[in-house]
């Protein structure tokens, strides 16, 4: 019998090169919410470079400032728990300070078996699905989830 975990992705653009005094707050805290999140029960894998630095990828090569977040989870609820119940619920609060407003979905959820790994490829496909149906199996959204395939 198949079983799914949940991938995420989220995407921003920071307001200023990661090195900018204005990405202080951001960037102080990148190292410690990194950490968090690799010992929250239910945390399966995030995108980072073979240093472990989940900034240095970049979702398009025309913009250095666009960010990049994929991650997979044991289920919605260890993610629930994790972006809304620890202390990354700080950072995500005070997002508006080093992330600009972007057109379209910024976060977009789907099931993967388990074991698998999304590309970055794969999860921008999976926003540009949400922006143009809206949520459904393929792509979906914390207020508008849908079952595991399994379930």
């Amino acid at each position: 019998m198949a079983r799914y975990q949940l991938a995420q992705v989220n995407i921003g653009r920071i307001r200023a090169p990661l090195e900018d005094p204005l990405m202080d707050g951001f960037r102080n805290q990148l190292d410690t919410i990194n950490a968090l999140a690799d010992s929250t029960p239910g945390f399966v894998w995030r995108l980072q470079t073979e240093t472990g630095n989940a900034m240095a990828i970049r979702p398009s090569p025309d913009d250095d400032r666009m960010a990049i977040n994929i991650s997979v989870w044991e289920s919605l609820a260890s993610l629930q728990q994790f972006v809304y119940r620890t202390a990354h619920a700080g950072p995500l609060r005070d997002r508006r300070q080093w992330f600009e407003t972007i057109e379209g979905p910024i976060l977009a959820l789907w099931w993967v078996p388990e074991g698998y790994i999304p590309t970055v490829a794969e999860a921008l496909e999976r926003l540009q699905g949400l922006k143009e149906r809206g949520p459904s199996a393929d792509a979906f959204t914390f207020r508008k989830p849908f079952p595991a395939p399994d379930d």
